[in-house]
């Protein structure tokens, strides 16, 4: 399972496995879909399906939605102040969340996170990496 952070570096391929940068490409940006949440101060949102997430500028510092946005729920009020989150396209429920330099996992849709030790410098974006068209879709599990 691998992340794509895009930081003052340029773009890092992180294991989120094994907890570590794999590649950094210092040339490569992120170019991300714009999601329409309808919420106040949104600083960045992610939907897959029905589930929406939204990083907001305020404490906590999630937003969860499961209905398109029809309803929302806080999350994160451990997490530190975001930057970028992104869903999985294939595990709803898997979502990564960006502080100013640290990754966050959670399995569950938001409820609970596991912190990365890897620190990366001004985190602006994340996504999750995607098998290639002709890779092997056996391998991959993100």
């Amino acid at each position: 399972m691998r992340a794509l952070v895009e930081t003052a570096l340029g773009v890092a391929t992180v294991d989120l496995e094994e907890d570590e940068v794999v590649e950094l490409d210092e040339d490569a940006t992120l170019e991300l879909a714009t999601v329409e949440t309808g919420l106040p101060r949104v600083v960045s949102a992610d939907r897959q399906g029905a589930s929406v997430v939204a990083v907001v500028d305020r404490r906590p510092p999630l937003m969860v939605s499961g209905d398109a946005g029809t309803t929302w729920r806080e999350a994160g009020g451990g997490l530190p102040a975001g930057r970028a989150v992104a869903i999985s396209p294939d595990h709803p429920d898997l979502v990564l969340f960006a502080g100013v330099s640290r990754l966050f996992v959670s399995t569950d849709g938001g409820r609970f996170w596991r912190a990365l030790a890897t620190e990366l410098p001004e985190i602006t974006a994340v996504a999750w990496d995607q098998p290639q068209s002709g890779s092997d879709p056996e391998g991959a599990t993100a």
